[in-house]
């Protein structure tokens, strides 16, 4: 890891927090929202015979997380080459 002379801290680390806080927002949207909050509008639409909040609480927000744990670290990649932090 390379420490440039002109890294800004406070820019990196307001772009982290601000990533992480997208994150954990749509980790709660799908997890309480769409599995608790919002299943019973979603159980009006139907996914291989399921209604649609039964299948977010049991299957959706499992492929959601795995997918948000890919992008959390492509964007995290991206925010350390941005800011010359990122390891080769």
């Amino acid at each position: 890891m390379s420490s440039p002379q002109n890294f800004n801290p406070k820019a990196y680390w307001s772009a982290t927090l601000k990533l992480l806080i997208t994150t954990l927002v749509i980790w709660f949207i799908v997890s309480f929202g769409a599995g608790i909050l919002f299943r019973d509008a979603l159980d009006s639409f139907h996914i291989g015979g399921y209604p649609l909040g039964f299948w977010f609480a049991q299957q959706g927000s499992i492929f959601i997380f795995v997918g948000l744990i890919f992008w959390y670290a492509k964007r995290m990649d991206k925010i350390d080459r941005e800011h010359d932090v990122h390891e080769d």
